[in-house]
């Protein structure tokens, strides 16, 4: 195995994750997940654990297409040992525009598992206080 190799796998593992979304294919997306996985939407209040998220999601998978992330930028690192990996990726979204996706990947019995996947808006700093506003308006 070549010191790439690792990051290589993740990016497949994180390729395959969000094209399950796109064809709503609930089996092969939370399937990635490692057992006692979370997820980490853009709202304050979504942290789900694997369980929760499928929940959720039940109404968008049983469409044609749940969501579509596309990856246009990502940086992959893994730990001295092979068996922790993480990381940061620039996603785009049709109605949202571009998002970044950020994790933690585990690997278990010889496959990459997501232990934690975050997604957030990406905010410009010139942007950042009328942002703000909104989010304190009712503070």
């Amino acid at each position: 195995m070549t010191e790439t190799a690792p990051a290589s796998s993740i990016a497949e593992v994180l390729d395959d994750f969000h094209d399950a979304a796109a064809k709503a294919d609930g089996a092969r997306y939370f399937g990635h997940f490692a057992p006692g996985g979370v997820f980490l939407g853009t709202d304050p209040a979504e942290r789900w654990t694997v369980p929760e998220f499928r929940a959720w999601a039940k109404p968008y998978f049983a469409r044609d297409e749940a969501w579509t992330y596309r990856a246009i930028k990502r940086h992959i690192d893994v730990a001295p040992g092979g068996q922790v990996g993480w990381f940061d990726e620039v996603v785009r979204n049709d109605s949202y525009g571009d998002l970044r996706g950020t994790g933690v990947l585990l690997l278990i019995e010889g496959e990459w598992k997501i232990t934690q996947y975050s997604l957030t808006f990406l905010v410009p700093n010139e942007d950042a206080e009328a942002v703000l506003r909104i989010l304190h308006r009712d503070k």
